[in-house]
């Protein structure tokens, strides 16, 4: 088996190690090609990943390469964890935001909208060389926003298989589970457990809960609110996971607290890509050490944490045909009779070898859906953008978006977006 890792110099791939490694009694891979533009990093971070495999005695090897192609061909698994533009354009998402006074995240808001113009075209370019190259792979993204590249890519190649992946989801499931072991002084198997949630990638609320097949969800919700109210900076107020009963991602806390996260931006420098481009200096000093032969404590720091559980366990419960759930990025196929069959969406997915298949859910309720239907016009309205160029559609996707610009505003945000991301827009300056 040969599996190929896009961005394979990102500081996130020692963590995939980790999960090839626990399961190369379940995975027969012989091949882990990392494949990235920059050679100094590849070069480092691969350097480190073979330093690992050998201290452990993998039976497989690794090769590094700077060629795209040749990386693809014959891959059984492709793994997109790639950054258009690299740490520097994450700044400058951030910082954009921070100029007209809007929110400046890498997947929220106008610093989604640009990163995914950047990312969308060269994932697609991806799964073309896929088709042809390595036809019937499976494309595990993880490339943000996973959720808007997953359903742009769609939107180009109906057909082409492809899963969008976060951790989101699989850390609230193991910070539920790592809670109710304190409750209860055992240890408890992640397997045996399973999170109710629905949304769009980084807008999803988590409504349920099963352990061993039974619903213990008001038990978990009555342990949040009190950790909550024993907080002195609670992540949510009391009465908002009173009322909704749900527990939502804390990406949407840049939409009910914006203007809390926009006083927090006024604290900038450092921002959040300040703060990981020096995480990742040191982490990059680490891996070039010749005497370090597993991850330094520096990488739970970086914020992928449980990366390499949801990579390797997706990738094994396919190849295996395990029936497992994960929760992933696919199109909804009727999963949620109420909405469009073609929407991508964040939900529970049954894993085997026919593909990943999302698994029947209830609608959410009106207080969540308006939301998530403004969000997803904006999806839709963006990956038309990146795959054609057509400005008068971004125009749409940043009026639109409920964190983006006041009508006055758009088109100088627009100018500047375009402008600042010129190198990685083409489509958009033909």
């Amino acid at each position: 088996m040969k599996i190929t890792v896009i961005g394979g110099g990102s500081t996130y791939t020692p963590e995939l190690i980790i999960g090839f490694l626990g399961r190369v009694k379940e995975l027969p891979l012989t091949e882990l090609w990392l494949m990235d533009i920059d050679e100094v990093r590849l070069k480092t971070v691969g350097g480190f990943a073979q330093r690992m495999i050998s201290a452990n005695h993998a039976p497989f090897k690794i090769f590094l390469s700077t060629d795209q192609q040749e990386s693809i061909s014959g891959a059984s698994y492709v793994i997109t964890q790639l950054r258009v533009g690299q740490m520097p354009a994450r700044r400058e998402d951030e910082y954009l935001g921070l100029r007209h006074n809007l929110i400046g995240q890498e997947t929220t808001g106008i610093g989604g909208i640009a990163k995914a113009l950047r990312t969308i075209p060269v994932i697609l370019e991806i799964a073309r060389d896929m088709a042809k190259l390595s036809p019937g792979a499976l494309l595990v993204n993880f490339s943000n926003p996973s959720g808007l590249v997953t359903q742009a890519l769609k939107m180009a190649e109906p057909d082409f298989p492809i899963v969008g992946v976060c951790n989101v989801a699989i850390g609230v499931k193991m910070r539920i589970l790592e809670n109710l072991e304190k409750m209860t002084g055992q240890k408890i198997d992640p397997k045996r457990a399973e999170l109710n949630t629905l949304g769009l990638n980084h807008l999803t609320w988590h409504r349920g809960f099963k352990l061993d097949g039974q619903d213990i969800w008001p038990q978990v919700l009555d342990e949040y609110v009190s950790l909550l109210k024993s907080s002195e900076t609670p992540e949510f107020p009391v009465e908002l996971i009173k009322t909704l009963r749900m527990i939502p991602s804390y990406y949407l806390n840049y939409y009910y607290e914006t203007a809390l996260k926009l006083a927090e931006q006024k604290e900038w420098p450092p921002s959040r890509a300040e703060e990981v481009m020096a995480l990742e200096k040191d982490l990059l000093r680490d891996y070039a050490d010749p005497q370090i032969i597993s991850p330094p404590e520096g990488l739970m720091q970086r914020g992928g944490a449980f990366y390499s559980t949801a990579a390797a366990q997706l990738i094994n419960s396919h190849f295996n045909d395990l029936a497992e759930t994960h929760v992933a990025n696919v199109p909804n196929q009727g999963a949620v009779p109420e909405w469009p069959v073609d929407w991508v969406l964040e939900l529970p997915c049954r894993v085997n070898r026919s593909g990943v298949r999302p698994l029947p859910a209830q609608v959410l309720p009106e207080v969540c859906a308006g939301l998530l239907f403004q969000v997803k016009s904006c999806e839709l309205l963006t990956a038309r953008a990146a795959l054609t160029g057509d400005r008068a559609q971004l125009y749409e996707a940043l009026l639109l978006h409920p964190l983006g610009p006041a009508a006055n505003q758009v088109q100088t945000v627009m100018d500047d977006l375009l402008q600042t991301n010129k190198p990685w827009l083409p489509q958009f300056w033909k």
